[in-house]
């Protein structure tokens, strides 16, 4: 079996990495899962502690933020250290988080676990793509990307469907306690395949160029296609907060369409956007063409949400639409991954992923409440055309990406 040597002196054979992109893959699942813990449990919780549901969604917003903050920084911890710690406390602290939602007897207790819950979820991201990028062979990075999108829509669909027939029989109090027992299981798992996930951080140093090197531990932050790429998934997150929030209901609201259709409109989303990231796997083996995959597949999403804003038809193609794309957003997602990697200098990988990863919180935490106000007010065309455009605004990113990237590498003439 062939062998392809990487930055830390391993070497990656199919089976290694398909073993690495799935215990990489299950944890990322946690990731998204603990994310949808508890929005599906906000009627219970509503009741028990007497609280508005302006309140709860301020629970998230803890979360979010916290995220955010912790995701930035501990690409730093990720560099030093390595990513299998991290990822242990991450998955303890999801799990721990969990529990404390169970034990709450009070708003200010689910505040606090919400905070441990943040710290928790804001490591993945460096971790995951430190792992794939020295760990995982160069010609298996996309599918690695893929995979990594599909166990997180996975870790989105599972949550709401594992905790409310609980809750429904044992209360949300076992519910949210199931979950917790879910990240430890996982943690378990990964503990038991340590080896996989080990990264021997001085031989990557060694290659890459020891320590932070030039300029220091924040020299990244000077490049410009780092910023671009932060901007880039501050806008992904809108549209997906977007789909994930409003979107369904806008669209049930503008073409009539029946209670049940609309609710499994975001399911039919998420399969579809599961199956294009399979698909988009394969279109990115060649990481030259990334920018043009990303722009044709939000190009087309772009395009299907505007028919789905402006057209007239009947209340059935509603969810056929939001499959369609869900399809084509989903092919652009490893090639959306690989924007980020070719802009990482070879030694700063947990840091920039933290980094740029940190948009996507940004953007999930501002998204719900400018499409929101557009809700209250029944500017339901206006929410779907804003997805358009937010859409639209992902295919310049991507391209200026590439251009700024670009321009970063030619030399000034000095007769210019």
């Amino acid at each position: 079996m062939s062998s392809i040597p990487h930055a830390d002196g391993a070497a990656a054979t199919v089976r290694s990495d398909v073993k690495l992109i799935g215990l990489v893959g299950l944890a990322h699942a946690v990731s998204h899962f603990s994310q949808l813990l508890l929005a599906p449990l906000f009627p219970w919780l509503k009741d028990a502690f007497n609280v508005s549901y302006t309140e709860l969604g301020a629970v998230l917003t803890v979360f979010f933020v916290v995220s955010c903050i912790v995701q930035a920084a501990s690409g730093f911890v990720v560099d030093k250290l390595g990513p299998r710690p991290v990822l242990f406390v991450g998955l303890g602290l999801l799990g721990l988080a969990a529990f404390g939602y169970a034990m709450a007897q009070n708003y200010w207790m689910l505040l606090g676990a919400a905070v441990v819950a943040g710290v928790g979820n804001g490591v993945f991201h460096p971790v995951d793509y430190t792992l794939f990028n020295r760990k995982v062979a160069p010609t298996r990075l996309g599918h690695a990307y893929s995979v990594h999108g599909i166990t997180g829509s996975l870790g989105w669909a599972l949550a709401p469907a594992f905790v409310v027939p609980i809750a429904m029989a044992y209360g949300w109090r076992v519910a949210l306690a199931a979950g917790g027992a879910v990240a430890l299981l996982v943690l378990l798992v990964l503990w038991l395949n340590r080896g996989v996930l080990s990264l021997d951080v001085k031989a990557v140093q060694k290659a890459t160029g020891s320590g932070a090197g030039t300029g220091g531990e924040f020299a990244f932050l000077r490049i410009p296609a780092v910023w671009m790429c932060f901007g880039f998934f501050f806008f992904y997150a809108m549209a997906l907060s977007v789909v994930q929030t409003f979107a369904p209901s806008a669209a049930g609201r503008l073409h009539d369409v029946p209670l049940a259709l609309v609710a499994v409109c975001l399911t039919i989303y998420m399969v579809a956007s599961a199956a294009g990231m399979v698909v988009g796997g394969f279109l990115a083996s060649d990481p030259a063409r990334c920018e043009r995959i990303v722009g044709a597949g939000f190009g087309i999403a772009a395009v299907l949400a505007l028919v789905l804003a402006l057209a007239d038809f009947a209340p059935v193609m509603v969810p056929v639409l939001f499959g369609a794309m869900g399809f084509a957003s989903g092919i652009a997602g490893p090639s959306r991954d690989l924007l980020v990697k070719r802009s990482t200098p070879a030694n700063a990988t947990g840091r920039v992923y933290g980094v740029v990863y940190a948009g996507l919180d940004i953007g999930q935490a501002i998204a719900p409440l400018i499409f929101g106000r557009l809700m209250d007010h029944g500017q339901y065309t206006s929410v779907i055309i804003g997805l358009a455009v937010v859409q639209g605004v992902l295919i310049a990113s991507a391209f200026n990406v590439r251009r700024v990237r670009r321009e970063a590498l030619v030399p000034v003439s000095a007769s210019a």
